[in-house]
């Protein structure tokens, strides 16, 4: 289990609490070929640790404050060996949904820490490695986001759900409109349309989704067209498959 003898792989340990990282740092003392190049307390500290440094194997927990650790990885992608170190054990299915290379149960020993990290160091010498981008957030069916989050170089922005006007496709990004700011995102609208809690977001057309909420009123425009207007003041264009989706919500409504 030694990488090269001419490069010793990079290591970050995310953890937000002290003892936890201690424990992983004197597990990872006894492997001379590994070099701890970073330590996080939080998401944001990790997005901005990993973009910079572009480590080889990421020691990572779940549960953490601003971000969390399937969202910080929705923002670098997995093109590293990730080893999840948590304390509940209700996530392993989704970290091996996105390629994690192994779930540690917090308290882990020596003897399962080293299991993992092979496990790790037999991933970065395989030709399969993990696809180095998530497409979406990984996410329990029938469960929706109480948020976005997206990076912009090393800054991160949350844009709560219920603060997101409309949702605009721009080729493989999508932009994200709220407060009256636009941010773009890498996601295509189709993806970004089957996270988003469908009673309270609407495609209208093939390039935009509404929040319902944010629907002022609806008006003719031109032939069998029409424009949504929001309370921001948009104007948006509705397909006709998208009005007749957007009658059925307002007349259920009353």
């Amino acid at each position: 289990m030694s990488a090269s003898p001419d490069k010793r792989l990079k290591a970050i340990i995310v953890d937000d609490e002290e003892l936890a990282r201690s424990v992983v740092r004197e597990l990872l003392s006894r492997h001379s070929d590994i070099e701890i190049i970073a330590e996080c307390a939080n998401g944001f500290e990790a997005v901005k640790s990993i973009t910079q440094s572009k480590p080889d194997l990421l020691f990572l927990d779940i549960q953490m404050p601003k971000l969390d650790g399937f969202e910080v990885l929705e923002l670098v992608g997995t093109d590293m060996a990730v080893v999840f170190a948590t304390a509940y054990d209700e996530y392993a299915l989704r970290a091996f949904e996105i390629h994690a290379v192994d779930y540690l149960l917090k308290p882990f020993g020596a003897e399962r820490f080293d299991a993992a990290l092979k496990r790790a160091m037999e991933r970065l010498g395989s030709k399969d490695k993990a696809p180095s981008a998530l497409a979406s957030p990984v996410r329990v069916p029938g469960q929706f986001p109480d948020r976005i989050v997206l990076r912009d170089g090393s800054d991160v922005h949350i844009i709560p759900m219920h603060k997101l006007d409309y949702v605009e496709a721009q080729d493989d990004y999508v932009a994200l409109v709220s407060e009256g700011k636009r941010r773009l995102k890498q996601q295509t609208i189709s993806s970004m349309e089957g996270a988003l809690d469908p009673a309270k977001f609407l495609r209208i057309h093939r390039s935009y989704i509404i929040n319902l909420e944010r629907l002022k009123k609806v008006e003719p425009y031109g032939k069998d067209t029409h424009l949504a207007i929001l309370a921001d003041g948009a104007r948006l264009p509705v397909s006709r498959s998208g009005y007749t989706r957007l009658r059925e919500i307002l007349d259920a409504k009353g």
